[in-house]
């Protein structure tokens, strides 16, 4: 799974062509390292058609802020550069992520 940072966001999700899954996640946040896992087994399946991808946001405050991730977990679907889709805090669970997954893949 690709880390993202300030500095790659807007390249590899807002610039890139096709379909991009962003993990947005904490250390502090228990439901996202207990999802975590789960994303990264759906990325072994799902892999070849949609960009996989993880930002820790208490190193990117102010860029979550900006792509209003006001809560955790949220695992965001970007294509094309723009977010189209979403589940969030109690919505992102494992068969929640995995049927937005197949919604694009």
């Amino acid at each position: 799974m690709l880390e993202l940072t300030k500095e790659n966001f807007e390249q590899e999700v807002l610039q890139a062509e096709g379909y991009v899954l962003v993990d947005y996640w904490g250390p502090t946040c228990e439901p996202c390292k207990a999802l975590m896992p789960h994303v990264h087994e759906l990325e072994k399946t799902y892999g070849d058609k949609i960009k996989f991808a993880s930002l820790d946001i208490t190193k990117a405050r102010r860029l979550a802020i900006s792509q209003k991730v006001m809560g955790l977990p949220v695992i965001a679907i970007y294509k094309d550069g723009e977010r189209i889709d979403a589940v969030v805090a109690d919505e992102a669970t494992a068969t929640s992520v995995e049927e937005l997954i197949k919604k694009y893949a």
